[in-house]
């Protein structure tokens, strides 16, 4: 059924002034896929956002991690207007100067032959589902049309019709049916559970070395490890999705570097395209892309030469390891100033570098109401299920940008 809305010239557009009247316009006429705090952003510098009404807060989003450079980051404007006035777009029917310098930067990152970029999230995950199967069907010889990858419970990969078929999330996949068969779930940080479940036509796990939308969700030591040699034992691959966790978010290039392992597929984006452009690769040895020949796999934007400049920009920053340094310290106080609210209302704490999740006791107030009355304070956050808040600070944020975090949350449970 058609709906009418009154119209809205370029007059009455250029004269919006209040957040009111854009959170209106915006609840009008875009579909309703998100459900924001009512704060409508107009400038980003660094860690701070600055809404149409001249208010500042502190971003404790940093667009899902997308920004861990920050807003605006000089460096990669600066190298982002020198390549738009250059070239853009090529589409992969050609070859760009770009694209080969930047794949061999993040294969030089990850430790990997070769490189297959894409742009968002979630299509990179869909490539490394499609590149499992593959290398699967090709190298390993599993059955045909039956492989199988196993999952994790509390997983979040993206919101594609095949990724939230093996979601737990009952809004993610709700209505969406019927789902791409073939992978098995198995309890998030549980090696035995993957061992038990790995079959003949198994031929990969996919798995985040954190759960960020579940909460920034820390598996229990050593896990990694073990995994890292039941795929190894079991010749199946490890597919990392570090697109939340990767790149200085947690303290080191990747969060698997925390237990010293190398998955055979990393899955990349988000931060990697500087918050200034959708980038997203996934990056392996010839052994296992080499399955991918022309036909086979493609992308419109894809290695465009415009995200290439980006995302080998990105890469030479973290080479240089101060961001790495700079999550980690921002860990430190973080963790020290949130742990110290546990007996406030704060029932449990999870820190690993620039990321934490906290669960409030429901009987305080929900995840959401605590983003609502942050905003209050000067701080934007986002909830992910009922009474977990998670928080990842743009990796130039200061001391003092992490003690205003700490004393916000502090504040807001005190007042409850």
């Amino acid at each position: 059924m058609s709906q009418s809305f009154p119209d809205v010239t370029d007059a009455g557009l250029a004269g919006l002034v209040t957040s009111a009247e854009h959170v209106a316009l915006t609840e009008s006429r875009a579909a309703h896929n998100y459900h924001p705090l009512p704060v409508v952003l107009s400038e980003g510098r660094g860690a701070w956002v600055t809404d149409v009404e001249g208010h500042r807060y502190l971003d404790c989003l940093a667009g899902y991690s997308a920004l861990n450079f920050g807003h605006a980051n000089p460096r990669l404007v600066e190298r982002a207007v020198e390549q738009i006035q250059r070239l853009s777009l090529t589409s992969r029917a050609f070859y760009n100067d770009q694209l080969g310098p930047f794949a061999e930067a993040l294969g030089r990152l990850t430790g990997k032959d070769m490189v297959l970029p894409m742009n968002s999230g979630a299509e990179a995950v869909e490539t490394a589902i499609k590149v499992s199967r593959k290398w699967g069907y090709d190298v390993k010889g599993v059955h045909p049309d039956r492989a199988e990858i196993i999952t994790m419970r509390g997983n979040f990969h993206g919101r594609t019709t095949t990724i939230v078929g093996f979601s737990d999330d009952d809004e993610a996949s709700g209505g969406f049916a019927p789902f791409t068969p073939g992978f098995p779930r198995v309890a998030y940080g549980d090696a035995a559970a993957v061992a038990d479940a790995i079959g003949e036509d198994t031929v990969a796990v996919l798995f985040e070395p954190i759960q960020g939308e579940g909460g920034v969700v820390v598996p229990p030591d050593g896990f990694l490890t073990d995994l890292r040699r039941i795929c190894s034992e079991r010749n199946v691959l490890m597919v990392a999705d570090e697109i939340q966790s990767g790149l200085a978010r947690t303290g080191e290039t990747f969060a698997c570097d925390h237990e010293s392992v190398v998955p055979d597929v990393y899955v990349l984006g988000k931060a990697l395209g500087g918050g200034l452009y959708p980038v997203s690769a996934v990056a392996a040895d010839l052994d296992v892309l080499g399955v991918i020949t022309p036909g086979t796999h493609g992308s419109t934007f894809g290695g465009n030469p415009l995200a290439a400049a980006i995302g080998h920009e990105v890469v030479a920053m973290l080479e240089e390891g101060t961001f790495q340094e700079r999550s980690r310290e921002i860990g430190l106080r973080l963790a020290r100033g949130l742990r110290a609210l546990e007996g406030e209302g704060l029932l449990a704490v999870r820190v690993r570098g620039a990321w934490a999740g906290i669960d409030i006791d429901p009987q305080l107030m929900t995840g959401r109401t605590m983003c609502e009355r942050l905003v209050a304070h000067g701080v934007l956050a986002k909830d992910t299920h009922g009474s977990t808040v998670r928080f990842a600070p743009p990796l130039v944020a200061t001391d003092a940008d992490v003690d205003h975090l700490v004393d916000a949350v502090g504040a807001v449970l005190r007042a409850a």
